[in-house]
């Protein structure tokens, strides 16, 4: 059975809790408060800690479910927020299925796995995300990060399926497109 240290959180792992909050909602200060949300929380069920997992995977579940709530309230607008990004395929209707030259995706295979670009391209990401509408970026996150199913993120977020995906259409193009200009360019 695993036992539980509080004195020992900030220092065992408490810098790994705030890059992954930071890494999920792309502010400092609301990471630094999730990370503090999720100590204080710990301490309040301390008691209910079973044992059958070890602290830190204790601490990320409650800090998971943080990121999750962060997103839930920011996202109780229904409002589909808009971007001024331009359509990516030629045609009157948006979609015909084909890429306008300029717009269509570039090639990521060059050295894409070295230990330096994987760190470059985390910040680019982090940026990318940073840039997105707000739902978009907690609809991503959630389904896309968090691995959440989609009825929950729905649920969470105040959507329906279809506008889930049509948020992680739009989510993703915007990505890329920034990831191209920023990262490939």
């Amino acid at each position: 059975m695993n036992e539980i240290k509080p004195e020992r959180w900030v220092e065992q792992h408490g810098d790994y809790l705030y890059n992954y909050a930071v890494s999920r909602v792309q502010s400092k200060e609301t990471a630094e408060d999730m990370v503090q949300e999720t100590f204080i929380s710990a301490l309040k069920a301390k008691d209910k800690f079973r044992g059958e997992s070890t602290e830190l995977t204790w601490l990320m579940s409650i800090l998971k479910r943080k990121v999750i709530d962060f997103y839930r309230k920011r996202g109780s607008n229904k409002e589909i927020a808009e971007s001024n990004f331009s359509k990516p395929f030629q045609g009157e209707e948006g979609m015909t299925g084909h890429w306008i030259m300029e717009r269509a995706p570039k090639d990521w295979q060059k050295e894409t796995h070295s230990p330096i670009r994987e760190e470059e391209f985390q910040d680019i990401m982090a940026m990318c995300l940073s840039q997105l509408p707000e739902k978009w970026r907690a609809v991503f996150v959630l389904r896309v990060m968090e691995e959440i199913n989609t009825d929950e993120v729905c649920k969470e977020i105040g959507c329906t399926s279809s506008n889930l995906w049509v948020i992680m259409h739009r989510a993703r193009l915007k990505l890329r497109e920034c990831i191209e200009i920023n990262w490939l360019q």
